[in-house]
């Protein structure tokens, strides 16, 4: 949880009660450095209470993904550092493809 909002303290409270989980807690406004991320960590944050564009750099770390809470329309957003080969035009194409798909 990057943050102390209330919006996170509801989603740390239904998360805590799930078996299998480390919820860690990280102060707003400290960086969070790569070193401290593994290859499944999400970050969850308020995103009225931090702007996501301070966190994207994190993203090309392999495994991260980012969660944004939004309290005005109650929607989580998830960005995801997944990478994909796109070597050539037609793996550009594989991947929208793919995302269409997803859409369904």
């Amino acid at each position: 949880m990057y943050g102390d909002s209330l919006i996170l303290e509801g989603v740390r409270a239904s998360l805590a009660a799930l078996p299998g989980l480390e919820i860690l807690d990280h102060p707003l406004g400290v960086p969070l450095e790569p070193e401290q991320i593994n290859g499944s960590t999400t970050v969850f944050f308020d995103m009225e209470a931090i702007h996501p564009d301070l966190l994207l750099p994190l993203l090309q770390q392999p495994g991260l993904q980012l969660i944004g809470m939004d309290p005005a329309t109650h929607r989580a957003l998830v960005w995801s550092g997944k990478q994909a080969a796109a070597g050539m035009a037609a793996d550009l194409v594989k991947l929208i493809n793919q995302q269409k798909g997803k859409r369904k």
